[in-house]
């Protein structure tokens, strides 16, 4: 069993991730913004802005994984704001790889997020790994940029992987409860015109994905952590309605109100990215929840055992 370290393990990847982690039988500590070692995980500080760390916790890592980042959809994408999400990212990275090389003997990997916003807003084009990064909007400015502070691990001969995370389905935080939220009065809003391509996944396979890549030691480079099948957004919404019985009637959301509403951050709801899972399932990685409906099915009956 081994000791891994998290950067961002309280997030809502993180913690189902830390939870799984522990339950395979290793050690799990948090890196934070204060110092607790008797949290349920360990926690050790570290600072962004200061670029400091403890590393007491870098040295007992055998694994490091970073998940950190401001949230792109909790705030309007002010200039300030689209520094902090960029920062958060590059910063929190470059960290990590400062205090990996002052190490007697470096960490077996490094596992980073990263996001399939790196494609932008591509219609109905298939999108691999290979693909070419979008070009316009800033979430794919801000994904390239996530991605460059990733990749400059590479030249350190520690094994790095970057999962290209999609719309992560869960109810305890990210899109869903959002998209929820209109249920109890009978409406499920889709955007636009409904047919923009979301890649998305369970959460459970996602953090599992993570696992599978920390021991899997052939795995290196920039993977999609999608499921196989993506759909339309309202087949999206359509498969979460039907799922959770409710009664609810399907409208449009246009595009040029979530635009006058939402400003530029429209494009995290507006944009189409149909995302390939080919170079992940060839891994060997087997997604429990390969289409949305099960996926639903299963987090809606497991929220109402919860309950």
């Amino acid at each position: 069993m081994a000791t891994v370290l998290i950067g961002g393990g309280t997030g809502l990847i993180g913690n189902r991730l830390s939870e799984l982690l522990q339950i395979e039988g290793h050690t799990v500590l948090h890196l934070s913004r204060s110092k607790n070692l008797e949290a349920k995980y360990p926690a050790y500080e570290w600072d962004l802005h200061r670029q400091s760390i403890d590393m007491e916790a870098v040295e007992q890592a055998d694994y490091i994984i970073n998940l950190a980042g401001a949230g792109i959809a909790d705030k309007p994408w002010t200039s300030d704001r689209k520094r902090i999400i960029i920062d958060s990212r590059t910063k929190s990275n470059a960290l990590l790889r400062k205090a990996a090389l002052e190490r007697a003997t470096p960490p077996k990997a490094y596992l980073a997020s990263a996001a399939i916003g790196i494609y932008g807003d591509r219609g109905d084009t298939l999108l691999t790994e290979e693909s070419e990064p979008g070009q316009s909007g800033f979430l794919a400015e801000s994904c390239r940029a996530w991605e460059a502070a990733i990749k400059d691990w590479q030249p350190t001969g520690i094994r790095t992987v970057g999962i290209r995370i999609g719309v992560v389905l869960s109810t305890e935080g990210g899109a869903l409860p959002k998209m929820m939220m209109s249920l109890p009065v009978g409406v499920a809003p889709y955007f636009g015109n409904g047919q923009a391509w979301y890649s998305w996944v369970h959460i459970d396979d996602v953090a599992r994905l993570f696992i599978h890549a920390l021991e899997n030691e052939e795995m290196a480079g920039f993977y999609n952590g999608v499921a196989p099948h993506p759909v339309r957004n309202k087949a999206l919404v359509k498969a979460m309605v039907d799922a959770k019985n409710a009664k609810a009637l399907l409208v449009p959301a246009p595009a040029f109100a979530l635009r006058l509403g939402m400003g530029e951050m429209a494009d995290a709801v507006l944009s189409s990215a149909r995302v390939s899972a080919d170079k992940t399932e060839a891994t060997g990685f087997d997604f429990a929840y390969p289409k949305v409906e099960d996926a639903f099915q299963a987090l809606f009956k497991q929220s109402e055992r919860s309950a």
